[in-house]
């Protein structure tokens, strides 16, 4: 049994993942952080410790379900796609990734957005 509360466990997941997922100007980093009223996504380049472009439901006044989720991730596409960015790597802020997480990530990829893999023979040519 872990002495940890959940917040706690999510953080310290957290951590762990940001030890292996780093933004950079060519590949931002796309934050996601959900709470129980709202949802943030965000790119930022770690290098220069800047964020590129934001969003979130503060001024929607929407629900926090699965179906706001898609339409959260649509507008991040679009907010990327006007700050030109096309290339990004997930950072699922320590929540699993299903749900709203895995919905915003999901209508992101389907608007248009690219999500770097290791695997991607064009992710490697495009960082060189």
């Amino acid at each position: 049994m872990s002495s940890f509360n959940r917040k706690e466990q999510r953080a310290l997941r957290h951590r762990r993942l940001r030890q292996r997922i780093k933004g950079t100007a060519a590949r931002p980093r796309m934050a996601i952080c959900i709470s129980n009223k709202h949802m943030y996504v965000q790119f930022i380049d770690d290098d220069a410790m800047h964020t590129l472009a934001a969003t979130s439901t503060v001024n929607a006044g929407k629900a926090c379900n699965v179906e706001t989720a898609k339409l959260v991730g649509e507008q991040a596409a679009s907010v990327a796609k006007d700050k030109g960015i096309s290339l990004v790597v997930v950072d699922r802020g320590g929540n699993k990734y299903h749900g709203r997480v895995k919905q915003i990530v999901e209508s992101a990829v389907a608007s248009g957005l690219r999500i770097s893999t290791k695997t991607d023979k064009n992710v490697a040519e495009e960082t060189k």
